[in-house]
């Protein structure tokens, strides 16, 4: 199911700036790569990844880019349904609950899609790579694989309550 990015309010966070090198007969090509979260901090979060001759032609492809992967996540009050491993890569991060008044305990790239997501209580551990790319997809992937009490219930055919006991 694809989001339509036009109908919502998105707020960008750049999460990373690379200076990348193509080595050829007259020396050496630089571009630069740029690795862009957008979100409407209601649930709905997207990672981009740009590269151009010009840094600010890079941020905006990574834009564009983000726009077009938007995903829709649960979000319970203010914080995630359940505890949830995400994966990419070598990249490896737990995401865990916590209470209202919590805040966001986390780092770098990963702190900048769950802002964007919207996740105000949560705290998470970066394990394996420390790269920005694997770590914001790694917590892009864990949190498209949360469920919601009421999907799990439709899933099954059940009520909540059936489900909660």
């Amino acid at each position: 199911m694809r989001i339509d990015a036009s109908s919502l309010d998105l707020k960008e966070k750049l999460v990373a700036v690379n200076r990348v090198a193509k080595v050829v007969k007259g020396g050496r090509n630089f571009r630069f790569t740029a690795l862009m979260v957008v979100g409407d901090e209601n649930g709905i979060v997207g990672i981009g990844h740009g590269k151009a001759a010009e840094i600010p032609e890079a941020i905006r492809k990574a834009t564009e880019d983000a726009k077009r992967n938007l995903v829709k996540i649960p979000i319970v009050g203010t914080t995630i349904p359940h505890e949830v491993k995400g994966r990419f890569g070598k990249g490896l991060v737990l995401l865990l609950p916590a209470e209202e008044g919590t805040g966001v305990i986390a780092g770098g790239p990963v702190r900048a899609v769950l802002e964007m997501a919207g996740v105000k209580d949560v705290r998470t551990k970066s394990y394996g790579s420390n790269n920005p790319a694997n770590c914001a997809k790694a917590t892009l992937q864990g949190l498209t694989s949360l469920r919601s009490a009421e999907m799990v219930a439709r899933l099954r055919g059940k009520s909540v309550a059936e489900i909660m006991g």
